[in-house]
């Protein structure tokens, strides 16, 4: 198995407090790594938000966030030339939540999603275990990214909402309710937006890249990995 990844894995999947289920942090996992995302589906009903009672205005980035991920919330106008991250908090606590969404913070917070990201692109890339496929590259880039400040993002915006969602959907099993939950409960929401320019993003992690050093040089095979992934490493990112 992946030992760096679990690591890191442990590390990034956290309880907000003894009465919260967990923080998801977007992007999320490949499916085989960590649960999956919740899937979005049409079996829950907006109560209320941040904004007021159902009807109430909604951040658009939310509604994408909601309906498509990051990637629809990167597709609009206004962050085509960002790299988006959200943090997301769910549970009964109200009170809890907020205390978590006031206090996340992009230097205390954001080296984790941007650490989730890199290696999400990097196992994508890999046809092998991250160790076998990059050698002690994989593990040395991850610390140097997850130790990096990201001084020039910004925490957008924070929403919350709370939603009724019937228990017996796909989204509910995805969120791993409780054993006796009823067929319909409510939750809150918390979702925090932070962004940082695409160029900015690149040229950190780029410098990153190019000066990592390992004790054991790679093999040949590694070798021509790293050096794939790269000159390749934004595509898809």
């Amino acid at each position: 198995m992946k030992p760096m990844l679990l690591i890191l894995s442990a590390a990034l999947i956290f309880s907000a407090c003894s009465s919260q289920k967990k923080v998801v942090f977007q992007p999320e996992p490949e499916p085989d790594e960590m649960p999956k995302q919740e899937v979005k589906t049409e079996n829950w009903q907006l109560l209320e938000s941040r904004n007021g009672p159902a009807g109430a205005f909604v951040p658009d980035w939310v509604n994408r966030f909601l309906e498509g991920g990051i990637p629809a919330v990167e597709a609009s106008v206004l962050y085509q030339e960002k790299y988006v991250f959200i943090g997301e908090n769910r549970g009964e606590n109200f009170n809890a939540l907020r205390q978590w969404a006031d206090g996340f913070t992009v230097s205390q917070d954001l080296p984790g999603l941007v650490t989730r990201r890199v290696e999400h692109r990097l196992l994508s890339a890999a046809s092998l275990y991250p160790d076998d496929e990059y050698g002690e590259y994989f593990e040395t880039l991850i610390k140097k990214v997850s130790n990096t400040e990201y001084g020039e993002a910004l925490k957008e915006d924070s929403f919350w909402m709370r939603r009724r969602v019937i228990s017996g959907s796909e989204e509910a099993a995805n969120a791993e309710a409780p054993p006796g939950l009823p067929p319909v409960y409510e939750r809150y929401e918390f979702f925090v937006l932070i962004s940082i320019d695409k160029l900015v993003l690149q040229n950190r992690i780029r410098e990153l890249m190019a000066n990592v050093k390992t004790a054991a040089a790679p093999t040949r095979e590694q070798a021509t990995a790293i050096n794939r992934i790269q000159h390749n490493f934004f595509e898809g990112f």
